[in-house]
């Protein structure tokens, strides 16, 4: 059997793993140059952290992990306004959590397949037609299982379903992310996620290896456009917010090495079609406020390439694979508009002073479990039990 992806990101890769796995011939296609440098830290738990463990790559993952002991919000003289121990979040899911690069992520799926797949970077997929796939290097396919992990504005969903139209819920934020070196902001933030106490505007900061700092940051806007130059909207939109701001947006870097996006979701009505499908954010982005992206990404091939084994036909394992992820991912996603939005970039005062209260509440015995495991939640089925 023989798959085509488009998308060497996480899903993509995550999926190519588990395919080679059980046996098939794997073409990974991406539009970008190479591997991609740029990403934000992501806590990585849940159903993508029991899908990496289920493939044997929980040692390498905790290897490239970035270590994080505090989690703190500081106001704009830089004075910490409260701190939690991280440790509390790690014990909520009883340890399957890490701190990590979205890049450090993708190297750890990429390392996986090195020599058993085929990786081609600055292609893309032009057509789809009676599973016969063609490149943008004149390439022609046979494929028995033609996936689009390429992301929220994603060619293969165009390209089998149509242009976005509704299916690109934008949350009226938008995002961007890059890394610099300074080493007084380094000894700043070293071992903590430091995140400013603002409203309508957020800036996050870690700490990494080799006197690195990696920045965050999100904001709420009405305009859905893109700026030309994302390191000036950046340097406009989060001026004034305090010595770390003021020395990060300093030092940002050209626009072409900062991610930047919208943040949106994905809710479109099929993810399959024949012997086409959507993995990841391609076909349910939960968006950046809900904080399971690379999870479910990671979960969701593992499921599509499980149910494909166990099916009769690649259509069948396609319609058992949406069968049973979609629930999941739904949920995740309408969290994320109903609560979780107002609660990470808060438009009201009242939301800023109550979640500063219920992080505090956190340090008291026998709070933390009550606090902490909304946000964790439990009483699912494993991604492996769903699996099968």
């Amino acid at each position: 059997m023989r798959a085509v992806i488009s998308g060497a990101g996480i899903a993509g890769l995550a999926l190519a793993n588990r395919l080679h796995h059980h046996g098939w011939v794997v073409h990974v296609v991406d539009r970008a140059p190479g591997p991609r440098a740029q990403g934000y830290m992501i806590d990585f738990f849940g159903p993508g952290f029991e899908a990496i463990t289920a493939m044997g790559l929980e040692p390498r993952l905790r290897e490239l992990a970035s270590p994080v002991q505090e989690f703190s919000y500081i106001d704009a003289r830089g004075r910490t306004t409260v701190s939690v121990d991280y440790a509390l979040f790690a014990k909520a899911v009883d340890g399957g959590m890490v701190s990590i690069m979205r890049p450090a992520l993708e190297r750890l799926l990429r390392e996986s397949t090195a020599g058993a797949i085929d990786l081609r970077y600055g292609t893309t997929v032009d057509r789809i037609a009676d599973g016969t796939v063609e490149l943008s290097d004149t390439t022609t396919l046979e494929a028995d299982l033609i996936v689009g992990a390429d992301g929220v504005h994603s060619g293969v969903r165009s390209l089998t379903f149509g242009a976005e139209r509704d299916d690109l819920r934008y949350l009226g934020m938008q995002t961007g992310a890059f890394v610099f070196t300074d080493p007084t902001v380094f000894e700043q933030v070293r071992g903590r996620f430091v995140l400013t106490e603002t409203l309508n505007r957020q800036l996050g900061f870690y700490g990494l290896d080799g006197g690195r700092v990696a920045v965050f940051t999100v904001f709420r806007t009405d305009d859905r456009a893109l700026p030309d130059d994302p390191r000036a909207a950046l340097r406009r939109t989060f001026s004034g917010m305090g010595d770390l701001a003021e020395r990060a947006l300093a030092q940002c870097p050209p626009s072409d090495e900062i991610y930047y996006d919208q943040v949106a979701q994905i809710d479109t009505p099929r993810w399959t079609d024949g012997r086409v499908a959507l993995v990841g954010d391609a076909a349910h982005a939960v968006s950046l406020v809900a904080g399971q992206g690379a999870s479910l990404g990671v979960a969701g091939a593992y499921v599509l390439a499980e149910r494909l084994q166990a099916a009769s036909s690649v259509p069948e394992g396609l319609a058992d694979y949406e069968r049973r992820w979609r629930p999941v991912v739904t949920d995740v996603q309408e969290a994320a508009r109903d609560r979780v939005t107002e609660w990470f970039v808060p438009t009201r005062m009242a939301t800023l002073l109550l979640r500063r209260w219920g992080f505090r509440a956190m340090r008291l015995p026998g709070l933390d479990r009550i606090l902490v495991g909304p946000l964790f939640p439990k009483g699912r089925r494993s991604v492996v039990e769903l699996s099968r």
